[in-house]
C-alpha cells in the first residue's frame, strides 16, 4: 500500500471524491497518510497516520514517500502562526502545528520533493513532562480563529481539531472527534477539581457528545464555537460571555496529564 506525505499547507479530507463534498477533516503540511484506494479524476482515499481518519483527497496534494519515512517518528512542529518553507526551491507559508519528521534537519527530501525549513521548528513536548505555559501559548494562538467544520488549523478549526492540534504539540495523542477524545484520559469528578489543560465535553439533547474545549481553570474554557473564544463555565455548562446565553451542556471532564 503506497505511503504519502502532505505537500500543501492544508489538505482537505472529503467524505466523497468531489470538490463539492463535505470536508470531514484536514491533514496539515508534513502529515503522512496511507493511500487506500484510487478513484477517478485524481482522487485517492487516504488513511491519516496520526489519527486513523479516512477521507478523499486529491493526489496533487500528496507526494509518495518510502516506508522508512512513513515509519519515522514525528519530532517537531511548526511553532509560528505562519511559517515559511521552501519546496523544490519555491516558497510556501504553512500554519502552526504542522508535524515534522526529521525536523531538526534544515534540508531534507520527501520523495521527489526537497524541503527547506526557513524557521526553526519546535520540539514536540513529552507527555511525561507537560508544560502548561506551552499549552496556553499554543491555545491562545487560535484566539478568534473562525470555526470551520473539519478544520484543524489557525485559518479555521472545529472544536476537536483545536484540542487535537494543541495536544499533539505537547506529545499527547488525541483521536479526531470529540466523542472519540472523550473515551481517552481519566475522569475528573467535579468541575471544582479541574486543572488547566483538562478537557470538558458537552452533549446534545440525544446525549451524544458533540463539543469539547480546554479548561483554563474551574470557571473558564477556551473552545471553538463560532470562533475560538474564552467563555465562563459552571456545573451546568458554557455561557456565551457576549450574549449571556447558555450554549453547551456539560457532560464530563477528562484529564490527560
Amino acid at each position: 500500500m503506497p505511503y504519502a506525505i502532505t505537500v500543501v499547507p492544508i489538505m482537505p479530507l472529503r467524505a466523497e471524491q468531489s470538490h463539492k463534498s463535505e470536508i470531514i477533516s484536514q491533514a496539515l503540511w508534513g502529515e503522512c497518510s496511507e493511500i487506500i484506494s484510487t478513484g477517478a479524476d485524481g482522487w485517492v482515499r487516504v488513511k491519516c497516520q496520526y489519527d486513523g481518519y479516512e477521507g478523499w483527497a486529491t493526489v496533487n496534494h500528496l507526494e509518495t514517500i518510502d516506508e522508512a519515512l512513513f515509519n519515522a517518528p514525528y519530532t517537531h512542529y511548526t511553532a509560528g502562526w505562519i511559517n515559511q518553507v521552501h519546496l523544490n526551491g519555491k516558497p510556501m507559508q504553512v500554519p502552526f502545528g504542522c508535524l515534522l519528521k526529521h525536523g531538526s534537519t534544515a534540508v531534507t527530501n520527501w520523495g521527489r520533493v526537497t524541503v527547506q525549513l526557513e524557521e526553526t521548528p519546535a520540539e514536540i513536548g513529552s507527555s511525561a513532562n507537560i508544560s502548561v505555559p506551552a499549552l496556553l501559548k499554543a491555545a491562545f494562538l487560535y484566539l478568534n480563529t473562525a470555526y470551520l467544520w473539519g478544520g484543524k488549523s489557525v485559518f479555521g478549526v472545529d472544536c476537536s481539531g483545536f484540542t487535537q492540534t494543541i495536544f499533539k504539540t505537547l506529545g499527547i495523542h488525541l483521536l479526531r472527534d470529540a466523542y472519540q477524545q472523550a473515551t481517552q484520559g481519566s475522569v475528573v469528578d467535579f468541575l471544582q477539581e479541574a486543572r488547566t489543560g483538562d478537557l470538558a465535553f458537552f452533549d446534545n439533547a440525544e446525549g451524544r457528545i458533540t463539543h469539547v474545549g480546554i479548561l483554563l481553570n474551574d470557571h473558564e474554557i477556551i473552545h471553538a464555537s463560532g470562533k475560538v473564544r474564552v467563555d465562563p463555565i459552571d456545573n451546568q455548562g458554557i455561557t456565551n460571555i457576549d450574549t449571556g446565553v447558555r450554549t453547551h451542556k456539560l457532560r464530563i471532564i477528562k484529564r490527560y496529564f
